[in-house]
């Protein structure tokens, strides 16, 4: 196909008149077009602009992130997420997810809507029967109205074929294929986003459970030392208050755990949406000591996210869509070429349809040039070009979105990292605390309340520390998905199968 560009004042600046003008000079005349025509009709025009990616407005480098080693994006989601529970969660969501079934009728859509734009570029052939029967009345001078009926069978085959002369039909049928790729990178964001969404929930999932356990833990410990209280309360070795603060530290645990596990069920029906059907599972508790901090999540550079993240490849594929509708719209202000014919037999008899000298056909070959539209075909290319202008606009800000997107999770790791060895020193200095206030109450050198402080921070820092845990890994998973990884991306060979074949692209 040859492509060109368009002039400042936004005419066509037709390669193909470029080609006509030099050849017709020096040949002349009818000649010189009828040698030019065909090979001009093999090879056609097209009046799109030539598709060029826009430069990515973002830095050449993540600011927190070494760039060396192969990006996580490039790992598929079976060997990124080691825990066989949750695998076989992402296997089920990726299966019976609503929001994957809609996906994929968009892509049958759009993958439809590209077949019917792309039958235009071939002849239409149609097997035609008709039969007419019929009484008429003419006058005839000097005789009166004379009646006469009229019968008449015909079987015809009929042929119709528009010349893309211009490239508006290949024009259009690009935009349908590129909105079709589109689609499918569509549907694999929202694969993509839907892997990082059970992790993320399954991760939450294993937290509540983890701190449901330890409070668990906690409110058998409390009832205890309030058991103790109680007993020393009534042998007088024990004041009421020390009964009453007793009573408010275990309330306060049960309390937490009430609310745990209210948002553990609000979290665990999310999950089960997510899957696409009831979970049947046992979660354990988050390890302190899982981690992902032991895998190497490389970011590598930004300029992978333009082959990674499928929304940033789909907003490509519109850009390209919206080349190929200006194509389009500048190709319908040239003559329109079409050619029609029919042959068959025709009959004033059925009998007689198939016998000698029955044979009737017809040849119209047509060109319509438009003269007058009201404005209509300059709207319809001012249309196009305000969304060819609003793609780019789309493309670059999903670029911008992917490396924000990015950026913040690698600052999410690292701070997240710190925090959970600060806390980690804090929870070590708290249970020495905890531990030496038990031992000044047993000993009379100090009163319950020192020791109730001390488990309440006690439970509240371990508590913190299973919450920065669990966030720390999801901020691997949001990593992992911002990069674009979950589904591999596909390779343009396998995006490049025609329409008419019948064959679905892989």
């Amino acid at each position: 196909m040859v492509s060109f560009r368009a002039d400042k004042s936004g005419s066509p600046d037709s390669y193909c008149s470029k080609r006509l003008a030099p050849s017709a000079s020096k040949r002349g005349g009818v000649l010189a077009a009828t040698a030019i025509v065909p090979s001009l009709l093999l090879s056609g025009c097209s009046f799109a602009p030539q598709s060029i990616r826009p430069a990515a407005p973002i830095l050449e480098d993540y600011s927190r992130s070494n760039p060396t080693g192969q990006s996580i994006a490039q790992i598929g989601w079976h060997e990124f997420f080691q825990d066989e529970d949750l695998r076989a969660l992402i296997s089920t969501a990726l299966a019976e997810n609503r929001d994957m079934h809609i996906a994929a009728a968009r892509v049958a859509q759009a993958r439809a809507a590209w077949r019917i734009q792309g039958s235009g570029l071939y002849p239409s052939l149609n097997a035609v029967g008709t039969g007419t029967r019929g009484r008429s009345l003419i006058e005839l001078p000097g005789t009166g109205p004379l009646r006469y009926d009229v019968e008449q069978v015909t079987a015809q085959v009929s042929a119709g074929w528009e010349i893309d002369f211009w490239g508006r039909l290949r024009n259009l049928n690009e935009a349908a294929r590129n909105r079709y790729l589109a689609s499918e990178e569509g549907k694999r964001a929202v694969a993509t986003g839907l892997i990082a969404q059970v992790a993320s929930f399954y991760l939450l999932e294993r937290e509540y459970t983890g701190r449901l356990a330890l409070a668990s833990r906690t409110i058998a410990t409390r009832e205890d030392a309030l058991r103790i209280m109680r007993r020393r309360y009534e042998v007088g070795s024990g004041s009421k208050l020390e009964v009453t603060q007793a009573q408010t530290l275990l309330a306060q645990v049960q309390s937490t755990f009430e609310a745990l596990e209210q948002e553990r069920q609000i979290n665990h029906n999310a999950l089960a949406v997510l899957v696409g059907r009831p979970l049947n599972i046992a979660l354990r508790p988050l390890d302190l000591m899982e981690t992902q901090s032991a895998i190497a999540l490389p970011a590598g550079l930004p300029s992978d996210l333009l082959v990674q993240r499928p929304d940033i490849i789909a907003a490509e594929y519109q850009l390209r869509a919206a080349n190929a509708d200006i194509g389009a719209a500048r190709a319908a202000f040239f003559p329109n070429i079409r050619l029609t014919g029919a042959f068959g037999t025709t009959s004033t008899e059925l009998d007689g349809l198939f016998g000698a000298d029955s044979e009737a056909w017809n040849f119209t070959p047509s060109i319509t040039l438009p003269l007058f539209q009201g404005g209509r075909l300059a709207a319809n290319l001012d249309l196009a070009r305000a969304r060819q202008v609003e793609a780019v606009a789309d493309y670059e800000r999903t670029v911008q979105i992917a490396f924000r997107d990015v950026s913040n999770a690698l600052v999410q790791r690292e701070q997240l990292a710190k925090q959970i060895e600060t806390t980690r020193g804090a929870l070590n200095a708290l249970r020495e605390r905890a531990r030496l206030a038990q031992l000044r109450f047993d000993n009379g050198r100090s009163a319950y309340l020192e020791v109730l402080d001390a488990q309440r921070d006690l439970f509240e820092t371990e508590q913190v520390l299973v919450r920065l845990q669990r966030a720390y890994q999801s901020a691997g998973v949001g990593l992992y998905s911002a990069l674009g990884g979950g589904i591999p991306a596909q390779t343009p060979s396998a995006r490049m199968t025609s329409p008419q074949t019948g064959e679905q692209p892989q």
